[in-house]
């Protein structure tokens, strides 16, 4: 029986939020600052419950991103690998490496965006990237939209399940940080809640 090995990534493996460090690293720190009233509101009416997550995410991404050529966006998810490996928990590497070693298929489930996790994942001997999407128009630009539903909660394990549909085939080992993982740890056979330091 193979063993699937299933990370999700902000605060799991990472120490920081990479959505607004990618903001940061993309578009600068003053134009990350200038916006956190509007940041602030957004995620406040969501808390309110006025906004669902997908809406109050998709603002704030399309406030930064929309219109943007998708190949500079991708680009700049490249150079952004050094950035996560400076933000990454103690242990990660060497357990992703140990798990390699045993020749485990490691998979990152997230709800950050699937161009800045690729790259990294893939320096990194992950394959598998399940993660919130973005919608393209058919010029190459960014809309501000998401192709899919956000990758949270009760997504996690849809998402999961639609690539990985036979649970005997498999043994699952998750690990997870907050309660939008909770979901896919009730999955497992075998899960971590904040398990890197």
């Amino acid at each position: 029986m193979k063993t699937i090995v299933a990370f999700d990534f902000d605060g799991t493996l990472t120490k920081k939020d990479s959505f607004l460090e990618f903001i940061s690293f993309c578009k600068g720190k003053t134009k990350l600052y200038l916006n956190l009233p509007y940041m602030a509101i957004v995620w406040g009416l969501f808390k309110l419950k006025i906004l669902k997550r997908q809406y109050a995410k998709e603002a704030i991404f399309s406030r930064f991103f929309k219109g943007m050529p998708i190949e500079d966006f991708n680009t700049a998810g490249v150079a952004f690998s050094k950035t996560i490996d400076n933000m990454l928990r103690a242990g990660v590497k060497n357990k992703i490496a140990s798990y390699v070693a045993q020749d485990y298929k490691l998979v990152i489930v997230s709800a950050s965006i699937h161009n800045w996790i690729i790259p990294w994942a893939k320096q990194n001997n992950i394959e598998t990237v399940i993660s919130t999407q973005i919608e393209v128009d058919g010029s190459g630009l960014i809309t501000g939209k998401f192709k899919l539903l956000n990758c949270v909660g009760q997504e996690k394990v849809n998402r999961f399940l639609k690539m990985f549909p036979d649970r005997t085939h498999y043994k699952l080992i998750v690990y997870g940080d907050t309660e939008g993982d909770k979901a896919l740890m009730d999955l497992a056979d075998e899960s971590y809640f904040k398990y890197f330091e």
